[in-house]
Formats: C-alpha cells, sequence, structure tokens
C-alpha cells in the first residue's frame, strides 16, 4: 500500500459520466479535488458527498457564510480531518481570518462550540448548548444543523480512511506543529 489507500481516478482513462463529473467540478471550482477525484470510483458516493453543497446553501438561509466555514472548520479540526481541516483553514485565512485564534461573535462562537463537541463526543454533547440552540434556532433549522454537521463528519471520515492526500494547493495551509 502506497501513501494512500485508494487511488485517485484520472480523467483520460475515466468512462463518460465520470468525466462528466470532472468537467462540472472544474466548471464550478476550477479544478477538482483529490478527495472528489477518489470517490469518482463509485459516481453514486460522488454524488452522495456532493451535497455537502445543496445543505450549505440552506444553511445560508440563515447563517452567515463565514459562520457555516467555522462550523465546518470546527468540525473537521475535532474529526483531526488533515484534508478538510485544512481546506476550511484555507477558506478561513482566504478571507482574512485567523483560524487558530478567530475572533467571533456568539453565534459563532456556539457554531464552533457545537461542531467541535459533534466531533469529540456526540453522546455527551451540554445541555446548555442545547437549549442556546433551541433558543436561536427553529426545529427545522436545528435539524439542517445537525444533518449538515453528519454529512462533514462523514466527509471527513471518507478523507481520513481512504487515505486521501492533501491537494497541493493546501500545503502552505496546513496547520504548523510546535515543538518542545
Amino acid at each position: 500500500m502506497g501513501a494512500f489507500y485508494i487511488p485517485m481516478t484520472e480523467y483520460e482513462t475515466a468512462d463518460a459520466t465520470v468525466r462528466s463529473r470532472y468537467e462540472d467540478q472544474i466548471a464550478k471550482h476550477g479544478r477538482i479535488t483529490n478527495m472528489k477525484r477518489t470517490l469518482l470510483h463509485n459516481v453514486k458516493a460522488f454524488d452522495v458527498y456532493m451535497e455537502w453543497y445543496a445543505l450549505a446553501e440552506v444553511l445560508e438561509t440563515f447563517l452567515p457564510h463565514r459562520a457555516v466555514m467555522l462550523y465546518s472548520y470546527a468540525i473537521s479540526e475535532g474529526n483531526r480531518c488533515l484534508v478538510c481541516g485544512t481546506f476550511f483553514r484555507k477558506v478561513l485565512i482566504d478571507a482574512g481570518d485567523d483560524p487558530d485564534q478567530p475572533v467571533l461573535t456568539e453565534e459563532e462562537n456556539l457554531l464552533m462550540e457545537l461542531g467541535f463537541s459533534i466531533s469529540e463526543d456526540p453522546h455527551n454533547i451540554d445541555p446548555d448548548l442545547y437549549a442556546q440552540l433551541e433558543a436561536l434556532y427553529n426545529d427545522e433549522q436545528r435539524t439542517l444543523l445537525f444533518a449538515f454537521a453528519g454529512i462533514m463528519v462523514a466527509t471527513n471520515l471518507f478523507n481520513t480512511t481512504a487515505k486521501v492526500p492533501l491537494d497541493e494547493v493546501l500545503y502552505d495551509y496546513r496547520k504548523t506543529k510546535v515543538t518542545e
């Protein structure tokens, strides 16, 4: 086994359906990530994971984009997912934020706390956190927050267990290790 467990698909040897997904990703995002290239071994799995974008769009009907990115970052960091954690670091840094010491609104702080709680110990989320969520969000919104967390955790799990390599465009955004 090499550096990664599941190799990435290659456009040149892919069938027409997979090539279509490649082209769609490049049209939408300017490139296709290593995770997406790996997922494209199974188009249905790829399509399911791409629903992350649809859920994020709905979240952004009641949350600012930055809050959604911070929530995603907290979940990914809590799951210790190199690919997703680094991806969201890039998003935040490119937007002028410091992901290591973000200046947060009360709502963003709540969402980050929720993200870390979900990823670290979903069986023991603080009841006070649930109460704060209930005070801010209706049943539909809370359902969406947890469903989105689920697909984020699934994405983290896929990247970690499939040993998806970090995309080169993310190399400069990795957390630096502090040595003692």
